[in-house]
């Protein structure tokens, strides 16, 4: 689960509303990574903005960026492998990188695209169903 300020949860879902919920709508305008911080600027693709100033700022922990990149089996493929004494071959992920590493280091363009997306998609949907399961136990528990 993705730490995010409860300020940060108001802007996205002024964010969500503003793009009637359609949540394909929303765009990286652009994206930086530090050490310590992967920083997200959103907008809406039907409604452009001249600066980055305008855009909603998402800051993300990079270790939990990192968590992504490895829940959504981006740093490794499926492939065989020799169990080291028996001989046998069996199937598993095998790591091209660590995540971080493989993300500035091995990924193509549009695979550092796909792990900025999916950490987006994460946080929205934690957003949508941490929100649901509160209005539920507010309503029904």
């Amino acid at each position: 689960m993705i730490k995010i300020t409860q300020k940060l949860k108001q802007q996205l879902w002024w964010l969500i509303i503003s793009v009637d919920y359609d949540y394909s709508r929303i765009a990286i305008a652009d994206h930086d990574l530090t050490d310590d911080i992967l920083t997200l600027w959103l907008e809406d693709k039907h409604d452009f903005k001249n600066s980055l100033d305008e855009c909603l700022q998402l800051d993300i922990k990079a270790r939990e960026f990192a968590k992504v990149i490895k829940a959504e089996n981006l740093n490794s493929y499926e492939g065989s492998k020799v169990h080291p004494t028996k001989n046998f071959v069996y199937k598993a992920r095998i790591e091209i990188n660590t995540p971080l590493k493989w993300y500035q280091n091995d990924a193509a363009v549009i695979e550092q695209q796909w792990a900025r997306e999916a950490v987006l998609r994460t946080i929205l949907t934690q957003l949508v169903e941490t929100e649901a399961a509160g209005i539920y136990e507010q309503h029904f528990l």
